[in-house]
């Protein structure tokens, strides 16, 4: 699927909004932190572990991680060119890091994450995106050696909020599909006060 309108929306927030979380297409730093807070969820963090992060943007969740005295070794990917360049620039000389324009990750790692990059869709149609969605969704489980976790929006959110470019997913056929495709120690989260959930895949 070709994902360059997606790329340039993004390029787009960050050129109107700068390295904040609005550049990312979030409401607030309390949203993106709570959105975090789940996603690290995954990991144990008491360990050192590789850490692939899919749709990275600036590299938030890498100062996030530092900030919690994690001892990760992080690789950020993200589709807009824009958005890897100002990580590198923001992360220059910082060890543990390394930042790479595309779609997928160059190696496998203890951990993927992907955080909103199932939500804007634009002209994408529904039966297309969830395609994608799910292809995505493979690739992380195949590239990640001890978990993966992702969030989406959901199809219970107040109707007179949703947008129509915006992809709402449905927790409990994802929540499925992990249990019986990829692990048997799968976690979904829907109670954090947020328009999403989160879905924790624990493997081993």
């Amino acid at each position: 699927m070709e994902l360059g309108e997606i790329g340039r929306y993004y390029t787009e927030k960050l050129v109107t909004h700068g390295t904040s979380p609005r550049g990312v297409d979030w409401n607030s730093a309390e949203s993106q932190r709570l959105r975090f807070d789940q996603l690290v969820r995954v990991c144990d963090a008491e360990a050192d572990f590789q850490i692939n992060d899919i749709g990275c943007g600036y590299g938030a969740f890498f100062d996030y991680l530092r900030a919690l005295d994690t001892r990760c070794d992080y690789l950020g990917v993200d589709i807009s060119q824009a958005m890897i360049e100002k990580a590198e620039a923001l992360h220059a000389g910082q060890a543990g890091c390394r930042f790479l324009a595309g779609q997928r990750a160059d190696r496998h790692a203890d951990y993927t994450v992907a955080s909103g990059i199932f939500n804007v869709r634009l002209s994408a149609g529904d039966c297309e995106w969830r395609a994608h969605l799910l292809r995505t969704l493979d690739e992380m489980d195949a590239g990640s050696r001890r978990g993966f976790a992702f969030n989406c929006l959901t199809k219970y959110s107040d109707a007179q909020h949703m947008k129509d470019y915006l992809f709402y997913a449905d927790p409990c056929e994802l929540f499925d599909r992990c249990k019986t495709r990829y692990s048997r120690n799968v976690a979904l989260l829907h109670d954090y006060g947020l328009y999403e959930f989160t879905i924790l895949v624990r493997k081993g």
